[in-house]
């Protein structure tokens, strides 16, 4: 990993994965690009996002962020994992995969580091929002711990 690599912010970005893939439908983000202060999100989507709409994923992150829900992960066969997961983006001779757990919020595979709970993760908050030629963009910060 980076040397500056952002564990919180890493964990972050998995759980707003999975908010949007619940209220959109839309998967986890094709692209991220993780900061110490600021880090965003694209998703491949058909409109843009309301305030009202960004509002509500933000409450539904850091709801799960205040539940001090744990982070654990798991090794698993891939050919378990590939009747879970999108795993396009694994290397071909690979037996296993990491399976990252964030208490019954969040699931996938990830070979980045995590912390250990949500409490370490602190405010979630989007600082803005935008969409172009069909790529919703999620720019996010977190307030301190």
């Amino acid at each position: 990993m980076a040397k500056d690599y952002q564990p919180r912010m890493h964990s972050a970005e998995h759980m707003l994965n999975a908010a949007m893939d619940r209220k959109f439908k839309c998967g986890r983000c094709f692209s991220a690009h993780i900061n110490k202060k600021k880090s965003k999100c694209d998703y491949k989507y058909k409109r843009g996002m309301t305030d009202e709409e960004a509002a509500e994923i933000e409450m539904t992150v850091n709801a799960a962020i205040s539940a001090n829900l744990p982070v654990t992960d798991d090794l698993m066969l891939v050919e378990e994992a590939e009747e879970l997961f999108n795993l396009e983006r694994l290397p071909e001779d690979a037996e296993t995969v990491k399976i990252i757990k964030i208490g019954d919020f969040d699931t996938c595979p990830c070979i980045g580091e995590h912390v250990d709970n949500t409490s370490e993760i602190g405010e979630f908050k989007i600082a803005s929002h935008s969409f172009d030629d069909g790529v919703l963009r999620i720019r996010y910060k977190l307030g301190a711990v």
